[in-house]
């Protein structure tokens, strides 16, 4: 059976691939920098290893990759900054290095589809990175495609909170540009057939679904099955650029990643899709299928570790509930230790230490509850002396917690939508750095308003936090 490396596992695309070729038999590593993430997103399995690795470390790339007969390149640089397409070519350099080392009889790389006019720094680099593989001498198929249809996919998640959090949805003038955009089990069928292959070559497909609309015909569809009126304002104001700035406001999906595809969906978008079905059939889903199957499977995301599988959690998740959270955080360095650290952390909300910083406006918080629906703050403390599942800290309650470094706590108060609250310390060797963060799911334009207002309040507390317990330790 084929060892299958699964490279950017942490994405999207990656980490619901993964399940899928377990069950196919594969041996499969999954590899990813956000390794942890990755974890808690991915099921456990007896034919499943994690590696984390960054390929811009050319050793440790040159280390891992001669072990494996297929090999998944689903690593993109949209969320690194402006100059993501130097760091991309530096990526795909050091990963065609390593094939030319190796007995690995197959790549699969999962590119983008490049429009006929226009310029976009996300599908040049997609381009010049298959171009750089295809240098490798190992056969590779890229697979070029438009917007995939399922909840997490960066460019669904933008149209989805659009509908849900805007009362008018105010877009660029490329919202009467075209595509056919391509749903995840589509996706995942070719993906799938491709590891099949028993003598790959070289070769280029691109893939989409039966459906060409325009972004605003999409954007109807949305807005018919979650039942909204689609109200919307196109104007020329809203460049790239500024338009990415507007969605770092209105959807939860990173400025940096909305930028870079922002900037490809100013063209039409249509893949031609016969070479590959001929070759691989199936039943092409139609958008408006897809779209009912991606809302109707939103809930899922919440089934994973990231949850702790906490029922309360399920109980809450609504329709309409942001895939990708809002957050806000702060960290601090320090020389002492995770174990000293770790110590002051898991008395957090106890009555001797309270919340560490600023007191009076959790308190404040837990009694502002009552105007959102909540009722009389109650205090409570875990009942035994070691922090476990389960436990419930006032408010909050413990969903993860992994001695002596990772806390998660589930909001328990009233809000438009869903959070938690995470300490973690991470070990550097000569430092350690104690990071607090919340995230926020927001649930529609109200989860929102509500985030941005508890915004000062949360970077003034955090910061204080992380430095009361450094110092207490």
């Amino acid at each position: 059976m084929k060892r299958v490396l699964v490279l950017g596992a942490s994405g999207y695309v990656g980490s619901q691939l993964i399940p899928i070729l377990l069950e196919q038999g594969y041996e499969v590593t999954a590899a990813a920098r956000q390794i942890e993430y990755l974890k808690s997103r991915v099921i456990p399995h007896s034919l499943l290893k994690f590696e984390y690795l960054d390929l811009a470390d050319r050793d440790a790339t040159l280390a891992l990759i001669p072990q494996f007969d297929l090999v998944y390149f689903l690593v993109h640089g949209m969320a690194h900054g402006h100059d993501f397409i130097e760091y991309e070519l530096a990526l795909a350099e050091n990963f065609r290095d390593a094939l030319a080392i190796s007995h690995v009889e197959h790549v699969i790389y999962l590119s983008a589809i490049q429009p006929q006019t226009g310029n976009s720094e996300h599908l040049a680099a997609r381009k010049l990175t298959g171009k750089v593989l295809r240098t490798s001498g190992v056969p590779v198929t890229e697979l070029r495609a438009g917007v995939i249809i399922g909840p997490g996919s960066a460019a669904y998640e933008i149209m989805r909170d659009f509908v849900y959090n805007l009362p008018l949805l105010i877009a660029p003038k490329w919202v009467e540009s075209k595509a056919n955009p391509i749903a995840l089990e589509n996706l995942n069928h070719y993906l799938i057939e491709l590891s099949k292959v028993t003598h790959p070559t070289t070769e280029i497909y691109e893939v989409g679904g039966p459906d060409i609309l325009s972004y605003r015909q999409q954007f109807q569809v949305i807005c018919d099955k979650v039942g909204k009126p689609l109200r919307l304002w196109a104007t020329g104001l809203l460049t790239p650029k500024i338009a990415s700035y507007w969605l770092g406001v209105v959807t939860s999906v990173p400025s940096n990643i909305g930028r870079a595809l922002l900037a490809g969906l100013e063209h039409d978008f249509v893949a031609d899709s016969q070479a590959i079905n001929a070759r691989f059939p199936q039943t092409l889903i139609p958008y408006d299928q897809a779209i009912s199957t991606s809302i109707d499977g939103e809930g899922t995301f919440v089934r994973s570790n990231v949850w702790g599988y906490d029922p309360a959690a399920l109980t809450r998740w609504q329709a309409g509930y942001g895939y990708y959270p809002k957050k806000a955080g702060a960290s601090y360095f320090t020389d002492k230790s995770t174990q000293q650290l770790w110590n002051i952390a898991k008395t957090i909300g106890s009555p001797e230490q309270g919340y560490f910083f600023a007191n009076a406006l959790w308190r404040t918080r837990e009694w502002l509850d009552i105007f959102f629906g909540g009722g009389k703050p109650v205090r409570r403390v875990p009942q035994g002396p070691e922090l476990k599942v389960g436990d419930r800290i006032d408010s909050w309650k413990v969903i993860r917690c992994e001695s002596p470094g990772f806390l998660s706590l589930l909001f328990g108060m009233k809000g438009p939508g869903l959070g938690r609250l995470e300490v973690t310390i991470t070990d550097h060797g000569d430092q350690r750095e104690l990071n607090v963060t919340a995230w926020w799911h927001p649930q529609g334009f109200l989860g929102l308003l509500y985030w941005f207002a508890m915004m000062p309040a949360h970077l003034f507390i955090f910061r204080g936090m992380v430095r009361a317990i450094c110092k207490k330790a």
